[in-house]
């Protein structure tokens, strides 16, 4: 399933309390929506690698209590301990740990307590990992403890990964650049290339662009993050910026030109999307529309298409009626 329906998904379950194991290829974003949920609810989130524990880690070490005179379980302090309402303890590469860990994690999530530590009753379970199929190195989760889960598996949507990256200040470049190249969003599998393209690896050429490195060195910081022929491809698709027209100057209803490479209209559309807020003036948009209606119809109708999509008002403008004319029956 899409990113969007997997985090549907998670919230109906969270909110029941039902363990989830949420699968999928590495760096698609399976712990950032886990995240972003309990940001959404303002709930408690934990993150346990559990790759990185050992059995005791989880269980706890035992200590004589000298009172009752018996043996017990101190538990980790990096679980749940009750100041905290409600939250989700989501337990990620679950199917890379060591069995041993594993048998842990399953009294945690069958009985939700182990040793002496009960898990607060306002706490969600979600676990993660990738799939075998994925080259990395995973053990078989046991019937009992597969069975103890809900099971969804996450795929790449690049549509939905232009909504998330619109709104948290993506390069336009990169939006543009995926735009024109669907593909490139995720290219898992496709060569044996220590680097490759996935929405994590985007985000860090991000990083990378924001923190403006020398000219030399941008070849092989990008292509240290997705791969040497998909980083040669987007730095000349990246070139084309200079021919932009001033964005500025369009919102101000003092620009006409319009580029002709379509590298450049990819990004321009893009660039004109992102600018637009709630506090965008009604005088700006109109400008605006009215220049989208001197660009090739696709491009005005991503444009459009993207200011509806975020319920951004254009009735109400003088040039809506003429677009409407010229674009309503390529609009969906």
């Amino acid at each position: 399933m899409n990113p969007q329906n997997a985090k549907r998904s998670l919230t109906h379950l969270c909110q029941r309390k039902i363990p989830v194991f949420l699968w999928g290829a590495p760096g698609i974003g399976k712990s950032s929506i886990v995240a972003q949920i309990a940001k959404e609810q303002n709930i408690g989130f934990i993150d346990l690698r559990l790759s990185l524990l050992d059995p005791t880690d989880l269980r706890g070490i035992p200590y004589f209590h000298t009172v009752k005179e018996t043996a017990l379980w101190a538990p980790p302090v990096f679980l749940p301990d009750g100041k905290e309402e409600k939250g989700i303890l989501f337990l990620d590469e679950l199917n890379t740990a060591a069995p041993m860990v594993q048998a842990s994690a399953y009294q945690l999530i069958l009985d939700r307590k182990i040793g002496e530590y009960t898990l607060p009753d306002g706490w969600a379970i979600v676990a993660a990992g990738n799939r075998e199929s994925d080259r990395g190195v995973v053990f078989r989760m046991a019937a009992p403890l597969s069975n103890r889960f809900v099971h969804l598996e996450m795929e790449v949507s690049t549509s939905d990964w232009k909504t998330w990256a619109k709104a948290n200040g993506i390069h336009p470049a990169i939006i543009a650049f995926i735009s024109h190249r669907e593909e490139a969003l995720f290219t898992f599998g496709q060569n044996d290339s220590r680097s490759f393209a996935t929405p994590r690896t985007w985000q860090y050429v991000n990083e990378i662009l924001i923190s403006n490195p020398e000219q030399e060195l941008l070849l092989p910081l990008i292509s240290g993050a997705i791969g040497e022929e998909l980083g040669a491809s987007f730095l000349g698709f990246l070139s084309v910026a200079s021919q932009l027209p001033d964005i500025d100057a369009i919102f101000n209803g003092e620009c006409k030109d319009v580029p002709k490479e379509p590298a450049a209209l990819h990004i321009l559309s893009s660039s004109l999307a992102m600018r637009v807020n709630d506090m965008t003036s009604s005088k700006k948009l109109n400008n605006l529309v009215n220049y989208t209606l001197l660009m090739p119809a696709e491009f005005a109708i991503m444009i459009i298409q993207d200011l509806r999509d975020r319920h951004i008002e254009l009735d109400h403008l003088d040039s809506w009626t003429l677009w409407m004319r010229k674009f309503n029956a390529l609009l969906h």
